[in-house]
């Protein structure tokens, strides 16, 4: 049995012309000498006429016999040199795909395949390309999260070797605030790396969810009390939405969200200044917005706070601004629930509002609070 898809392909047409030259040749034999016979007809009782009439049926017989072997051969030269061009043809776009899975599984995950072959192949070209896609992605966030982590470990463990160079040269006292300060960035060094793996598996959606009907409303007030002591002594003031919002969300996901929302807005609001919590429902969406009156963001900012390890202030120092990626963590989370985050600003000293966007758990006209 021939292992290669044009050979079996090849075969299959030659099996099926086969098939119908058999059977028409078989027709062909068992029925053409009796209508040849009622065709010419002779006179009953005459020696000559039927004499006549055998000869002309032998030479009529023996003169199909060749014509359908000349017939089959010539089928079968055509039937042949169709067949290779048809299943050629049908095996080529599957060809191109076998070499491009191969040159994938080699590594080349920017490997796309072009076909502009109808139906079921065309179909399998789409799904090989999102596929193609798929890895490529995943292989990306692989080598950033590998850079990231190798970037943003520099640091501490400087500081960890050169204290640590320190204490055992007798330089540096090992007093109880040295010892504070080698632990501060031994757990800075542990959140960073949880906070870099969460947000490997948001972005492959790897995360465990559970999804159920959740009051955004009731869950940014739970939130907020948890941010009361950093607000009041400071003067600022939380204003929190009062009408239900059912989103389809996590509970904890969402609780997660808004906590680095709120967080981001009381880093950045200045002393005595409103940071305000407001929830919107649609037709299909749940909308949870906090907006503060901090500096704000110039428009190529928008997009840029939500990559990973930006500061819109270099100078903060990690250890005062958190780890430089819950807004990453923020977006990645959005979109494992089927939602959407952003930020809008009108400009700097014009404060900023963050915006999540998720499935609506219960369709209501669209109203805010």
């Amino acid at each position: 049995m021939p292992r290669s898809l044009r050979a079996r392909l090849l075969a299959a047409f030659l099996v099926v012309v086969a098939a119908s030259l058999g059977t028409v040749g078989l027709a062909v034999l068992l029925t053409g000498p009796r209508y040849f016979a009622e065709a010419m007809g002779h006179l009953p009782g005459d020696p000559m006429g039927q004499a006549m009439a055998n000869a002309t049926q032998a030479a009529f017989t023996d003169a199909m016999r060749r014509a359908l072997l000349a017939a089959t051969v010539i089928a079968v030269v055509t039937a042949t040199l169709v067949s290779l061009a048809v299943a050629a043809r049908i095996a080529r776009p599957i060809t191109r795909l076998a070499g491009a899975a191969q040159r994938i599984a080699a590594g080349h995950y920017a490997e796309r395949v072009e076909l502009d072959e109808p139906g079921e192949i065309a179909e399998l070209a789409t799904s090989f390309n999102e596929m193609a896609g798929s890895l490529e992605a995943t292989e990306r966030r692989r080598i950033q999260l590998v850079g990231d982590v190798a970037h943003e470990l520099r640091t501490p463990l400087s500081t960890l070797d050169g204290y640590l160079e320190g204490l055992e040269d007798g330089v540096v006292a090992p007093t109880p605030q040295t010892w504070r300060l080698l632990r501060d960035e031994t757990s800075r060094m542990t959140r960073m790396i949880n906070d870099l793996s969460e947000l490997w598996r948001a972005e492959a959606h790897q995360l465990p969810l559970h999804l159920e009907a959740v009051d955004a409303s009731e869950v940014a007030r739970q939130v907020a009390e948890r941010f009361r002591t950093r607000a009041e002594p400071r003067g600022i003031t939380l204003e929190l939405p009062a009408a239900p919002a059912v989103a389809l969300a996590d509970r904890d996901r969402l609780a997660q969200i808004l906590s680095n929302f709120l967080s981001n807005a009381l880093r950045h609001a200045p002393d005595g200044s409103a940071i305000r919590v407001a929830t919107a429902t649609g037709p299909d969406l749940v909308r949870v917005s906090v907006e503060d009156e901090g500096p704000g963001l110039a428009a190529h900012q928008l997009e840029a706070v939500f990559e990973r390890f930006y500061r819109v202030d270099a100078a903060r120092s990690r250890a005062a601004g958190g780890s430089g990626i819950g807004l990453a963590i923020v977006r990645a989370l959005a979109d494992a629930m089927g939602g959407q985050a952003w930020a809008e600003s009108d400009g700097p000293g014009c404060g900023a509002v963050f915006f999540l966007e998720l499935p609506s758990a219960s369709p209501v006209p669209l109203t805010e609070s």
